[in-house]
């Protein structure tokens, strides 16, 4: 560092030129020279110093006002977010309300129903075993009418082999029996 200063100093005070030269202590320069080159600086950069705080004002001012309007914007869509909120809170209390109303009434259509359903189901069982045990009474029926047919017809015929006149007379009356019996089935 000392090197880079030296070099400095050096460039400052060059002994080919004579009087020309930087002089780097403040505290020896002249008062005049500086109020001369603060004077310029102020004078010149004043209006351009001035511009820029003109321009960074108006664009603090611009932007205050865009964010003002922004603000009221912003306050009212919150104040109709909240009308809306509020007429929303106010329909679902009311859905709330007749939703369990509406729960309770389809609960109690839903239990009667099923109450009905099941007596008719009730019904239909009963109407099917009663249907039921007539079919199996009649089943019965016939089965013990052929059988009584059956072992009378043997009867009559051990009995008739011994006279065959007498045996066609009594098959004949025997087919007459059983086509009016087959009559009243039917």
């Amino acid at each position: 560092m000392k090197n880079v200063t030296d070099s400095f100093v050096s460039l400052c005070h060059w002994p080919s030129a004579g009087s020309f030269g930087f002089n780097t202590d403040i505290l020896a320069t002249n008062p005049i020279n500086l109020s001369v080159v603060l004077g310029v600086l102020i004078f010149f950069g004043k209006g351009v110093l001035s511009d820029l705080l003109d321009n960074r004002k108006q664009r603090i001012l611009s932007t205050i006002r865009s964010s003002e309007e922004l603000r009221g914007g912003a306050i009212e869509q919150l104040e109709k977010a909240r009308a809306r909120l509020r007429k929303v809170e106010m329909e679902a209390d009311e859905f709330r309300v007749n939703g369990y109303s509406e729960i309770e009434r389809e609960k109690w259509n839903l239990i009667n129903s099923t109450y009905k359903n099941l007596e008719q189901l009730e019904n239909y069982k009963n109407e099917t075993i009663r249907f039921e045990q007539q079919r199996a009474i009649n089943q019965v029926r016939q089965r013990v009418f052929q059988q009584a047919l059956q072992g009378a017809l043997g009867t009559l015929n051990s009995c008739l082999n011994m006279n065959s006149e007498l045996h066609l007379r009594t098959i004949s009356a025997n087919i007459g029996m059983f086509g009016a019996m087959k009559e009243i089935m039917d």
